[in-house]
């Protein structure tokens, strides 16, 4: 029994507790008189060495999430209002922010959508990664220019000791990435959040960076939690997915159940939307509608005034992420929905 196990019932080990474990979260931001409730209860968690993917369309509280486990929100307008963050076993949120600090860069590190943003145009790539060595290890500048050399060529950016002087507007799009994720993984984090890290860049890009990813990840045995809104991004690499709707988790499953079976029309939805190869010529699916106004969210089921299902429950009763089963009631590992007739959905 390693030292993250604890007895079980019977004499059994229980389970280690996870890398990451969030408990519902809410975060909302406060604009003069005006509330915008961007996360409403999330609960979700991630194991060493697991990926778990965040779906959902702009809006959805994908990235409010990561900034409120990151400790970077926006503050003021932005507050945690409720909810428990724990990592590594420690809750978080009630730690003082020196020791928050710590944390980041050296044991859980984030990697956003826009590296050439994300980036400071007036500093080379090579400072801007030596500056973790320098400032989380107290390395000399000659030896944190070697420590970001080694990593630009961990991260297969091609001449990176010819490469760490120049500037991030002199490299691609797809190298600027490379960039980021060198950045993130400097410090061998045990947790990486990438929030949508192949936007704007071409499919064939998209891949290398993403088999990239995954394969640093696996060598280190990192957690990752990718958020995107593109389902076809996760679908090779991802280990569970948690979709996402007005701030509240509809849908949680293994990655490959979700696409074989979604409990949720929302998800339905979205997997619809993908370009099929046997669709050539017919319109596209789009879920009708706009994603809710987040200061005034319908009453019930967020999603119900763009769902064909809709019926007069759903315009009242906000439905609980509930246990998905088979029709003969075995639950079904990992699956959990948050629709009133998710049985229709997933049974038909």
């Amino acid at each position: 029994m390693t030292s993250a196990e604890t007895a079980g019932v019977g004499g059994e080990p229980a389970k280690a507790a996870p890398l990451l474990d969030v408990r519902d979260l809410h975060v909302e931001f406060k604009i003069r008189d005006n509330v915008t409730k961007a996360v409403n209860g999330v609960s979700y968690s991630v194991n060493a060495g697991e990926t778990l993917a965040v779906l959902g369309e702009s809006g959805s509280g994908k990235s409010v999430t990561a900034q409120a486990i990151m400790g970077i929100l926006d503050s003021p307008p932005g507050r945690i209002s409720g909810g428990e963050i724990y990592f590594q076993g420690q809750e978080i949120l009630s730690m003082p922010e020196s020791e928050r600090r710590k944390l980041r860069g050296a044991k859980m590190a984030m990697i956003f959508q826009d590296a050439l943003s994300s980036l400071n145009p007036v500093l080379s790539v090579g400072f801007q990664l030596g500056e973790m060595f320098r400032a989380h290890l107290g390395l000399s500048r000659k030896d944190a220019k070697a420590k970001a050399i080694e990593m630009m060529d961990r991260v297969r950016i091609p001449a990176a000791k010819q490469r760490v002087g120049d500037y991030p507007h002199e490299f691609s799009g797809g190298m600027r990435q490379r960039i980021m994720i060198a950045m993130a993984l400097a410090l061998e984090p045990d947790l990486i959040i990438a929030d949508e890290p192949t936007t704007a860049l071409d499919v064939t890009v998209q891949a290398q960076v993403m088999d990239l990813l995954s394969e640093l990840q696996r060598e280190h045995n990192m957690g990752l939690i990718l958020i995107t809104h593109d389902l076809g991004v996760v679908a090779d690499v991802a280990d569970k997915i948690a979709v996402m709707y007005a701030g509240r988790i509809v849908e949680t499953a293994p990655v490959h159940e979700i696409y074989k079976r979604p409990a949720h029309p929302y998800t339905e939805g979205l997997l619809a939307s993908i370009p099929r190869l046997d669709q050539k010529g017919q319109e596209l699916y789009a879920i009708k509608g706009l994603p809710p106004n987040l200061q005034n969210i319908p009453p019930g089921c967020a999603f119900n005034p763009r769902c064909a299902h809709a019926r007069d429950v759903c315009r009242t009763d906000i439905p609980a992420l509930s246990q998905v089963t088979e029709l003969d009631g075995t639950e079904l590992v990992g699956r959990g929905s948050a629709c009133h007739f998710w049985k229709e959905t997933i049974h038909g």
